[in-house]
């Protein structure tokens, strides 16, 4: 996977309370450097009625609501097959995004549209998107993701949500998900993913116990010392870092079968802070594979440390 699908374009760091910080090696997503190519400007072509992303190779229609209005799952299927058909825009292979593809679009730094800056698409409408993916545990639900803020849901198919195509021609997406066996590696206490070249912790809590934001960020340093005994650098993982682990075939928790962390519990603190309201921090809710938010001063949430090779 490329580097850049596991950062996000935050820049500022937050306090507990929601308040501007400086950003000095404190454990937040921000406090650490961004890939020049992640920027927008660099990682976006735009054509006359498509968006070609150089980071994934898919290409996405220029309009993000050809369809004007919202959609029943079963209403978008059908309007894409006739895109496909008509070979709109001269490509025959239009699908509703997958989850991931279309997460790897969203900004941490930007809401209502939670795009990125400068980014090249017309027509945006703040509110949830079909993807592609049935809810593995209720199969009679599928996956949105909201363009607004960003958050990660699954709700009934014969709700009407926005469709916003996208092609990914002969391009292999990372939906493809190795089995467990392939996919991660243990060494003592470490599972190193193979698709991801991140470092787990294999006790998925490390800490015990829940704890606040604040408690969490500080909690790593301790571990980095008292349990790791200093051989890597531990840290809180950002949002996108932690929804790598997410294998949407699988549920309760949504990790691949055979996965090799022990201690899964069913939420886990972010590194990375809601812009929309900066109390809250993206956490991910490890039963279906929900990114939502947390209350940063709720001891609600646990610590699941990551570093990298």
């Amino acid at each position: 996977m490329h580097r850049g699908l596991l950062e996000t374009d935050q820049v500022h760091c937050y306090t507990e309370d929601g308040r501007l910080t400086p950003c000095d090696n404190n454990g937040q997503d921000a406090s650490r450097g961004k890939k020049k190519d992640f920027l927008a400007q660099d990682r976006f072509q735009k054509m006359d009625h498509t968006v070609r992303d150089h980071l994934t190779g898919a290409v996405w229609t220029r309009n993000t609501s050809p369809t004007e209005y919202p959609l029943t799952c079963d209403e978008a299927l059908a309007f894409i097959l006739d895109m496909c058909t008509r070979r709109v825009h001269g490509y025959s292979d239009w699908r509703l995004p997958p989850r991931r593809l279309l997460f790897s679009l969203i900004s941490h730094q930007n809401v209502n549209p939670s795009l990125f800056s400068e980014h090249p698409f017309e027509n945006v409408f703040p509110g949830y998107f079909w993807t592609e993916e049935t809810c593995s545990r209720l199969p009679d639900q599928a996956w949105y993701i909201h363009l607004g803020g960003g958050r990660i849901h699954h709700g009934m198919k014969q709700g009407s949500y926005m469709v916003w195509p996208v092609s990914t021609g002969e391009h292999e997406w990372v939906e493809s998900i190795p089995k467990a066996n392939i996919r991660f590696t243990v060494d003592e206490g470490c599972v190193r993913d193979r698709q991801t070249g991140l470092i787990w912790s294999k006790d998925a809590n490390p800490a015990g116990g829940p704890l606040t934001w604040q408690d969490a960020l500080s909690t790593v340093d301790a571990l980095n010392s008292e349990r790791f005994g200093g051989q890597r650098d531990w840290r809180m993982p950002n949002i996108r870092e932690i929804e790598s682990l997410v294998d949407l075939e699988t549920h309760s928790p949504a990790l691949s079968t055979g996965h090799p962390f022990v201690n899964v519990q069913d939420a886990y603190w972010s590194s990375t802070t809601s812009v929309y309201e900066p109390r809250y921090a993206w956490t991910l809710y490890s039963r279906d594979g929900i990114i939502g938010v947390g209350f940063k001063p709720g001891n609600d949430f646990f610590l699941w440390p990551v570093c990298c090779l």
